[in-house]
């Protein structure tokens, strides 16, 4: 019986970790899409890093990436920018793949 136990503990240690990677991999996917986003809008440096950190606070509005979405798309609008959901999602699909191999490498 301890041979089962300890597969079911490795097995919940393996999701555990997992689970962890995963809010890693899109908490710095989330801020990355901030910077560039707030690069997009002629920000830089430390007002970029404070748009970002918006960016960020806005992701836990509600589940799934979403709200972070509708954030930037409505501040591109409100500097005239016109931007399509469609864009956005593939552009945090380019974060979230950079922010899987940042945190992979260590």
């Amino acid at each position: 019986m301890t041979s089962l136990d300890d597969r079911k503990q490795a097995f919940e240690n393996k999701f555990k970790m997992d689970e962890e990677f995963r809010f890693k991999v899109n908490a710095r996917a989330v801020k990355l899409m901030g910077l560039w986003a707030g690069e997009q809008l002629g920000m830089s440096g430390a007002e970029a890093e404070a748009y970002a950190a918006e960016v960020v606070d806005a992701d836990f509005e509600e589940p799934g990436n979403q709200d972070v979405f509708r954030k930037v798309q409505k501040d591109f609008a409100l500097k005239g920018m016109d931007v399509t959901l469609h864009h956005l999602e593939n552009q945090f699909n380019v974060h979230l793949e950079e922010a899987k191999k940042s945190l992979m490498q260590g």
